[in-house]
């Protein structure tokens, strides 16, 4: 009978660590599962929860900033529609963040025990988020069947804005969970940064008639915002437009928190262990 034989030592070069990611692939699968089942296990309406969570969270904000702060009047097509995208995002991005940034924590006794690239955890969290994000797609169909609202062929982008939602989340996870190893206080602050960053994202409103003001610079530099817009121009089609100044600033955000959360995760891998 083969077997394989991993040979552990230091300074291993970068090829050969991604080689191995890539044959320890299987493992993504089962961490991943793993999550979701753990999630649901034991609960009454099991799976159902992501889509009620996607429906109260839709109709909470579309009653808050449409009825109340009467932003359902500066859209042309019904506002639930303008703020499930934005939702569709959001679920996906703080509960991907979330599960990443508590992902070597909460496999203490799997990442001292036994030796595996650590990076396949914080990998493996995307499942959970995914689902919800898919759930949360199917409820936005079932309102467009409602409403009799045909999305345009933007919609194959979708797809694309979920990734960059997700490398978002990755980077910036990836980040804190190598933190959160050694400083337990970084697994406190991940929270409070999602609650707050869910006022200063544009998950229920748009701010595209503050093109001109002096702060949208800065406010684009949250890469969430750029993403609900991708995701608006996708799912609306003709009724959003796509949004350069957010896009690229998301992109930038996106390519140098990956790049620079991976190698600083790689650099402090090794030392795990001894936090742990």
């Amino acid at each position: 009978m083969e077997r394989d034989e991993v040979v552990i030592k230091a300074g291993k070069s970068a090829l050969h660590y991604w080689r191995e990611v890539w044959r320890q692939r299987e493992l993504f699968w089962i961490l991943g599962k793993r999550d979701v089942m753990v999630r649901y296990k034991q609960s009454v309406l099991g799976i159902a929860w992501a889509l009620i969570r996607t429906l109260l969270t839709t109709l909470v904000m579309a009653f808050a900033f449409g009825k109340i702060a009467k932003l359902d009047q500066e859209t042309s097509i019904p506002y639930i529609l303008v703020v499930i995208p934005g939702v569709v995002i959001w679920l996906f991005f703080s509960q991907c963040l979330l599960q990443i940034s508590n992902s070597i924590i909460g496999n203490g006794n799997l990442v001292s025990k036994v030796y595996f690239p650590r990076i396949i955890i914080p990998f493996s969290s995307l499942l959970v988020g995914l689902l919800d994000a898919v759930i949360a797609i199917a409820f936005f169909f079932v309102v467009c069947l409602y409403y009799q609202f045909l999305p345009n062929w933007h919609i194959i982008f979708a797809p694309i804005f979920l990734l960059l939602a997700y490398l978002g989340a990755f980077g910036a996870g990836l980040f804190a969970a190598t933190l959160n190893v050694k400083y337990r206080d970084v697994g406190q602050i991940i929270p409070f940064v999602v609650q707050f960053g869910y006022f200063i994202s544009p998950v229920a409103y748009s701010v595209e008639e503050y093109k001109t003001m002096w702060w949208y610079p800065i406010y684009n530099l949250n890469p969430v915002a750029g993403t609900v817009d991708g995701m608006r121009w996708c799912m609306l089609g003709d009724f959003a437009e796509f949004n350069w100044q957010s896009f690229i600033p998301m992109l930038i955000f996106v390519t140098l928190s990956v790049v620079f959360s991976v190698w600083f995760f790689r650099k402090n891998e090794n030392s795990f262990v001894d936090h742990l």
